[in-house]
This record gives structure tokens, sequence and C-alpha cells, in this order.
């Protein structure tokens, strides 16, 4: 009888167990619907924080593609950045292309606490809705222990200042206009390789998990206030910090990946950016174990696979 009723306890214990696991799956698939199919339809309109956003790092790559796609979008956008041509070229493009409002700022992240007075006197009086912290830096192309970084102090003290600073100054920059106007938005370029430590790039990947748990952290803090603060995760994308290796099923344009992206606004406040990033997030989390060296198998099975597969498309 006793047996009877361990082995019935048990049983049920399983089923429930089972039940759960389905449940949260399931939702969690219901939601990646939501925010990746649904929000292609049903845009937020992002004119409702106000008329300017502002992006660093919006010469190229990922900061480039959110600056053309905000204003796209209705925005004017202020683009900060270090190299002054480019900026030039990406302000025309804009002002030409959407008839959008720019303006330049020309700093060097890499510096201190000291270029942030230009910032702010350059942002004075403007009605900034939306806040882009795209800009960051690699302390060396190639894979490396960290003494092993060229030119090692100096490295640290740019990737720290650039990744990091520029992302604490900049939301105390803004941050007070929007909680005076109840309204805001503050996007943060993560990424996915801030999500496991990844050897080799051990300070990069550190920086962006400090860049993911600032965001978290922040959003908790003001989202009463009516600031949203979302963090963007991705995997992948064509950039010249990624040597602009070719887009494929798993590698997305910065295009394409910033117009998803923006798409999640309002759905969710952490996101891979897209929905091909999301399932590959969402194995990676499931399947694969959580040790540094599978994560970093992982990743550089798929820069290897997108160079393949990027030949095969030339060819």
């Amino acid at each position: 009888m006793a047996d009877c009723l361990l082995s019935q306890g048990v049983h049920v214990l399983g089923v429930l167990a089972l039940s759960y696991l389905v449940l949260k799956q399931s939702w969690k698939l219901l939601m990646g619907f939501w925010t990746h199919i649904l929000s292609r339809w049903w845009r937020t309109d992002l004119r409702k924080y106000g008329g300017w956003a502002v992006v660093t790092g919006a010469s190229d790559g990922i900061g480039k593609a959110y600056a053309e796609e905000l204003a796209r979008r209705g925005l004017n956008v202020v683009l900060i950045s270090r190299t002054l041509k480019k900026l030039q070229s990406v302000a025309e493009g804009i002002e030409l292309q959407t008839g959008r409002k720019t303006k330049i700022i020309q700093v060097d992240f890499t510096g201190g606490p000291e270029i942030y007075p230009k910032i702010e006197e350059g942002l004075k009086d403007m009605d900034i809705g939306i806040l882009v912290n795209n800009v960051g830096i690699l302390y060396s192309e190639l894979e490396c222990k960290i003494l092993d970084v060229p030119d090692v102090d100096q490295s640290l003290n740019n990737i720290i200042n650039c990744n990091i600073l520029s992302v604490v100054h900049m939301t105390r920059l803004v941050l007070p206009q929007m909680v005076s106007r109840k309204k805001g938005l503050i996007i943060n370029m993560s990424s996915g390789i801030g999500t496991h430590p990844y050897s080799l790039y051990t300070v990069y990947s550190a920086t962006k998990a400090f860049m993911d748990f600032f965001s978290r952290g922040v959003h908790a803090e003001y989202k009463s206030d009516g600031i949203t603060v979302q963090s963007v995760l991705p995997l992948l994308v064509s950039t010249p910090m990624n040597l602009s290796i070719e887009d494929t099923i798993t590698v997305k344009k910065a295009e394409d990946f910033a117009r998803e992206a923006l798409n999640t606004v309002g759905y969710t406040t952490r996101t891979a950016g897209c929905l091909s990033h999301s399932i590959q997030s969402y194995a990676l989390g499931r399947f694969l174990p959580h040790t540094t060296e599978s994560f970093n198998l992982l990743i550089n099975f798929g820069i290897k696979f997108s160079k393949l597969t990027g030949k095969s498309k030339k060819q």
C-alpha cells in the first residue's frame, strides 16, 4: 500500500514538473512570437519619446544603422563619434534620404571624464527622447590573453573608458531631462558575448556584461518615471569591428539588425535584437553547457561558418 502511494506521488510530481517545463518553454516561444513577429506590424511610435535621438559610435556599423533607422522613423539625430569625415558623410546621407535634421559632436570616447562637458554643452536645450549607447571597441583584433594585449595599460584604459564609462556618463547626461518629462528611451548595446565569459576577449566580454547589468538596474530604478532602458545582446552582426564578415542565416547585416531591434522597443527591455539571434540565444541557453570553453567553441564555429557560406555566395 505504502509503495503504491509512493509510486503515485512520484508520478504526480513527474507530471507536474513536466507540465511546468512545457508551460515555461511555451511561454518563452509565445513571447518570442510577440516580440519579433507581431512587432513588425505593430511598431512603437518612437517619436513619442521626443524629437531627437542621440547615437554614440554613429559613424560605422550598428551605430550608423541605428541612426539611419531612427531618422527614417521620424527623429532628428545627434551623431557622436571620433572621425569627423565619417560623421559628416553619415549626416549628409541621413538628411538627403530622410529630410531629418542632424547634429555632429566629434569626441573620442577612449578619453576620460574630461570629454563629457563638450557633449553636455552640445546637447544643451535639446528635446532628447532616445539615447543609443552603442560605441565600443576591442583591445585587440586578435585573440589574446590580458597580459599579451599590445600596450596593455593604455589598451585597458581605452576599452574601459569607451565601453563602460561612456555608458554611465551618457546616461547621466540625458536622464535628468527625461525624468523631468516623464518619458525617455535608453538603448544600451551589450552583446551575446556578455552572457558568458569569453576567454581571449575577457575584458571586452566583461564590459558587455556590465552594460547588461547596468541597463537592467537603471530600468528598475526609473521605470516608474516613464523611462525605458533596453539591453540589446546581439550575436554576430556584419560590421567593421567583425571585419565585415558576410551576412548569412546566422549573421545579420547591420541595417537589418537595427530595423528588427528597434521593432522590439515597447515589447521587451532585454533582447537579442532579431529573430535569428533570439533563436540562437535560446539554443545556447538550453543545450550548451555553461562553460567558457563551449561558448568560445560555438562563437568561433559561427564565425568560420559565416566565412565559408560567404565564400560560397560569392562563387
